[in-house]
């Protein structure tokens, strides 16, 4: 339910791209969990064909993504679903995952 709705074309969905990533965020007050942020990833298999590339392509995202929250912090009391989508066909060295995670996190702010 809540990545139809994270997914679905409702106008309180917002996304960014910084390639190789693309973010998709929503804010959802009503979910009962005290986490400030439910997020997923995505490698899509048409993408990566190999397991072990996805399996380390969603390491590399999960670090990047570790290490980069603290940096952009959310408004107290805000809880949002979170999808990061990668959309490269190659795998790709972690300082531009990195960089790309820092990019849409910022704009996760700007928005």
């Amino acid at each position: 339910m809540a990545i139809d709705s994270l997914f679905g074309r409702s106008a309180d969905s917002h996304s960014a791209l910084a390639f190789p990533l693309r973010a998709v965020w929503r804010s959802n007050p009503g979910r009962r969990s005290d986490a400030p942020v439910q997020f997923m990833i995505s490698v899509p298999k048409k993408r990566l064909r190999h397991a072990v590339d996805r399996v380390t392509m969603r390491r590399r995202i999960r670090e990047a993504y570790r290490l980069a929250r603290d940096l952009h912090p959310l408004p107290e009391g805000s809880r949002i679903d979170l999808a990061f989508v990668y959309v490269d066909s190659r795998l790709q060295p972690y300082a531009k995952v990195a960089a790309a995670m820092e990019r849409l996190l910022s704009a996760m702010q700007l928005s």
